[in-house]
């Protein structure tokens, strides 16, 4: 899997196939916000996705508060969205679809 940097358009391109994906203003991260019934779900969803974030080796930057999960992916070796934050995203978007 290529570490280059996505350019805008590609970018552009990958979230309109991430529903509730955003890029960030300077273009450097990927963000979403995630809920959930209650924080076990949040919990769970979080326990999911750590497991696959390790397999990985691509740690998102989030931050938990009862039902919500607040997420920001971006590849720091290489100072922006990656090909890694893409399947990284969809994969919280499946995790996240099996809490429902």
């Amino acid at each position: 899997m290529s570490l280059d940097k996505l350019s805008s358009e590609v970018i552009e391109r990958e979230l309109s196939g991430l529903p509730g994906w955003t890029l960030r203003e300077d273009g450097a991260a990927i963000s979403r916000s995630f809920r959930f019934r209650n924080f076990s779900q949040a919990f769970g969803f979080m326990a999911e996705c750590a497991l696959v974030a390790e397999r990985m080796n691509h740690h998102p930057e989030w931050f938990n508060v009862y039902s919500r999960v607040d997420v920001t992916l971006t590849t720091h070796d290489a100072g922006g969205v990656t090909e890694k934050d893409v399947k990284l995203a969809r994969a919280m978007n499946r995790a996240a679809g099996r809490g429902d």
